[in-house]
């Protein structure tokens, strides 16, 4: 799979996803090969960007107790991609689509890396900046979620079933990572 398929991924339904399903990555080795790496980089950054320069995006942002804020988070992380893993499937499952386990968990694993990506742009104290790129990064999410869905699930001449599984796990992702942002400001 080349770098094109790759960033293609989350504006077509056609173009990698069959590719990805048929490679059977298991859910250990995604879960220790792309989400415990890529969910240590927003805890990391945000650490460094609250301890280097935090009052340059808040007044006061510095003060905070950026370890076990950042701790937190990235135990959050984690957990919210084993849950959304089964959110996925259990959704899916009951509208008259189907999906596997195993790919269920690929698209939760896939789904945030904008997310987590975005979060190199703590780097640069500007939190506009910042807002914009996780703005940016949470649509790119929500996009990988519906044509993950669409490229993944085996399912029925009804589209509109496949529409609304899709904004119900898109919700559940807001949500999650509204939550997950929650932790972070109301520590």
């Amino acid at each position: 799979m080349n770098l094109t398929t790759i960033l293609s991924l989350p504006f077509t339904r056609t173009v990698g996803w069959k590719e990805l399903q048929q490679r059977q990555i298991s859910i250990p080795t995604l879960a220790w090969l792309v989400v415990l790496p890529m969910s240590l980089l927003p805890p990391v950054l945000l650490y460094y960007a609250g301890t280097h320069y935090g009052d340059a995006f808040v007044v006061g942002f510095s003060e905070r107790p950026w370890r076990y804020i950042t701790t937190i988070l990235f135990l959050a992380e984690l957990l919210t991609f084993f849950v959304m893993g089964w959110l996925i499937h259990a959704v899916v499952n009951t509208e008259g689509m189907s999906i596997s386990y195993h790919d269920a968990y690929l698209l939760a694993a896939l789904a945030p890396l904008p997310l987590w990506s975005s979060a190199i742009l703590l780097l640069i104290p500007s939190l506009l900046l910042n807002a914009l790129a996780v703005l940016t990064a949470l649509g790119i999410s929500c996009s990988l979620i519906y044509h993950g869905l669409q490229g993944l699930c085996h399912r029925g001449d009804n589209d509109v079933v496949a529409m609304s599984v899709t904004y119900t796990v898109m919700a559940a992702g807001v949500l999650a990572w509204g939550v997950l942002m929650a932790v972070v400001w109301a520590y």
